[in-house]
């Protein structure tokens, strides 16, 4: 057991290491610097090679990335140099924003895709089932960028239900806060809604074939019992990975959202971050999204073992 936590660990730090290397080499390829930003377009080519030495950015990108990599391990993401704001702090003012964001979307999408699933799967290839199918699919080809017009139109301007951007925070009221977020959750909940019933479904039905749903239903068990008691938790390992890794996705993918409805998360930091080349900024975002990505994958990996005896004795074996 203590191997396959040691491995884990191993493999999520490499995972870390890429993601940053992939990072600031790309960035890296992008014409223009960060002083170039600063400078303005009237900034003499002087002044520019002035301000990029004592910044730092006139040593080789390899050194650039080991000195941020060195203070990064002492837990120093650095500092901005076109705000000045220390970067851990820029991501801890905003990290609220976002995690509640991809939390509400991931809780809405996984109960809606749970119910949807439970009910097609009690009666697999009824009118019900394959209504929900169709439904499926056609929250599968609404990407956020779309849904989340769409909602802001018919939701906040014409019946004025919810506000049409912005963001107010829990401290400020839950019930205003819920206001704020909910249309955003929403619209990147389309997606995962489709993906987890399908996903779920499959696996519901699936399962309702093996010979212990049988013995159940034989001992006179009813098929909802059986459904619920024995089926659902076995069932769910497929979905339980699905939706980790998409917690990860959402995290870090709620860019577009933010930026639809002008909410001040991690989104909209990186974002503004890469365009203005702070380099920085951007490695801080990189690596703290990918840090919490590892972190849910190996915590959904141990929990395979309270889902299901058998993988807890797999691991002894």
């Amino acid at each position: 057991m203590m191997l396959t936590f040691v491995k884990r660990v191993w493999r999520g730090l490499l995972v870390l290491f890429l993601v940053t290397v992939a990072a600031v080499g790309l960035l890296g390829l992008a014409p223009g610097s960060v002083a170039e930003v600063i400078l303005g377009e009237n900034g003499s080519p002087d002044a520019v090679a002035e301000l990029n030495s004592r910044l730092g950015l006139d040593q080789p990108l390899w050194r650039q990335y080991l000195d941020w990599l060195w203070s990064a391990l002492q837990g120093d993401l650095g500092t901005s140099p076109l705000t000045g704001q220390d970067v851990t702090q820029a991501i801890l003012d905003r990290l609220p924003v976002t995690l509640q964001l991809a939390a509400m979307g991931l809780i809405l999408a996984l109960v809606a895709a749970v119910v949807l699933a439970v009910i097609a799967a009690a009666a697999p290839g009824s009118w019900i089932d394959r209504g929900i199918s169709a439904v499926s699919s056609g929250f599968l080809a609404i990407p956020a960028f779309i849904a989340g017009p769409v909602l802001i139109y018919f939701l906040a301007l014409k019946l004025g239900w919810l506000p049409v951007s912005g963001w107010s925070r829990i401290g400020d009221g839950l019930g205003k806060n819920l206001q704020y977020a909910l249309l955003p959750a929403v619209a990147i909940a389309f997606v995962e809604i489709a993906t987890f019933q399908r996903l779920l479904r499959t696996d519901l039905v699936g399962s309702l074939r093996e010979d212990y749903v049988a013995a159940a239903r034989a001992k006179g068990m009813s098929r909802s019992y059986v459904l619920f008691r024995h089926v659902l938790r076995p069932s769910s390992f497929s979905l339980i990975t699905m939706a980790s890794i998409s917690l990860g996705r959402l995290i870090g993918g709620t860019v577009v959202v933010e930026i639809i409805f002008g909410l001040p998360g991690l989104g909209q930091l990186v974002s503004s971050s890469i365009t203005l080349r702070d380099v920085v900024t951007v490695q801080g975002v990189v690596v703290f999204i990918a840090l919490i990505y590892v972190v849910i994958n190996m915590l959904v990996d141990f929990s395979y073992g309270f889902l299901d005896p058998r993988v807890r004795k797999a691991a002894r074996a």
